[in-house]
């Protein structure tokens, strides 16, 4: 019996490996399996849906999963985590030394609905109390001028977002066009050692695991999007592919935690694997709904109030409904 022919997108990350190379198989399905830089996955699926399942911004997925009709579904596969208040860059001559010092200035993103910058503005909004018709908000590329806007916009009262296809993000931080960035990808002129461009914060990784220990919010990046011509008829793949990822997934964890060889080329790798362990759980990288509230919910309230959804989502909206429960045994 022949199996289901599927294309399959994302980029590369060893919890997928398995997957991608077919030691973890997919029940019922053959996979065309395709890498690509996450930049150029987004843009390709997100305008023209040009495979059939793919990694995807898990804020353009609910921008359209919001509107009318979507002709995509989810499943609770989370490829990239990653917290975000380590994605503001200021000038090093800056007055700008805290949250509450960008009231009143002038910020690029270069997207608003980059999902990298919903997280971190639901950080100005909820903790620093900054609203977003507080900020002078702008908008281009990270390192190429004119990156464009993917998904249509409903942005909220008094919130203005100004493109600048002239120039950089970088740029416009160099040239004092604005005073600080919010970028998941780093300008490159501080990867290239810039000595006018920092961090906002220093020491990102104890105000991020602070953030959790008050919040339990784990920011999610990306997600598994379907297009529901597929689970029209074919209404198994949802489970069989989660199945598969989560399995993978698990099989990656396990290497991470195995001290008897290195499987990551990191000193004490195994040892800050356990440690994270000890801070988020047995499962500190988790798929699924439950194990996610906290954060989905964080997420979909603040896509609402950014103008990124057409309207208030609940988690069980993103995604198949063959997922939302699991046989025991």
């Amino acid at each position: 019996m022949s199996k289901l022919q599927l294309t399959i997108a994302t980029s590369e990350y060893d919890h997928i490996t398995d997957l991608m190379t077919g030691r973890v198989p997919v029940e019922g399905i053959d996979i065309n399996y395709l890498n690509f830089e996450v930049e150029e996955i987004f843009y390709r699926f997100v305008l023209n849906r040009e495979w059939e399942v793919s990694e995807m911004s898990f804020a353009k997925f609910v921008a359209q999963i919001s509107g009318e009709n979507p002709d995509i579904v989810g499943i609770p596969v989370f490829p990239s985590r990653v917290f975000r208040l380590s994605n503001i860059y200021v000038r090093k001559d800056s007055s700008i030394k805290e949250l509450k010092d960008l009231r009143g200035k002038k910020i690029g993103t270069p997207e608003w609905a980059q999902t990298a910058s919903v997280y971190t503005r639901g950080v100005l909004v909820d903790d620093a109390g900054i609203k977003l018709n507080e900020i002078d908000w702008y908008q281009a590329g990270v390192n190429q001028p004119g990156r464009i806007e993917k998904v249509k916009l409903n942005l909220p009262a008094g919130v203005k977002v100004t493109p600048r296809p002239d120039k950089s993000l970088g740029t416009l931080l160099i040239d004092g066009d604005v005073d600080a960035i919010m970028s998941a990808h780093p300008p490159h002129q501080y990867e290239a050692g810039h000595p006018g461009i920092v961090r906002l914060f220093a020491d990102y990784q104890s105000v991020e695991e602070a953030y959790y220990k008050r919040t339990k919010i784990f920011p999610i990046m990306h997600v598994i999007a379907i297009r529901k011509d597929v689970l029209d008829k074919n209404p198994w793949v949802a489970v069989n592919l989660f199945n598969a990822f989560e399995k993978a997934k698990d099989r990656s964890v396990a290497r991470c935690l195995e001290m008897t060889a290195s499987r990551f080329p990191v000193p004490w790798g195994f040892d800050n694997a356990e440690k994270r362990k000890q801070m988020f759980g047995k499962d500190f990288f988790p798929y699924g709904i439950e194990d996610n509230r906290t954060t989905i919910e964080a997420f979909l309230k603040w896509t609402f109030e950014q103008g990124i959804a057409q309207r208030h989502l609940k988690p069980e909206d993103l995604f198949s409904p063959n997922i939302r429960g699991k046989f025991k045994i």
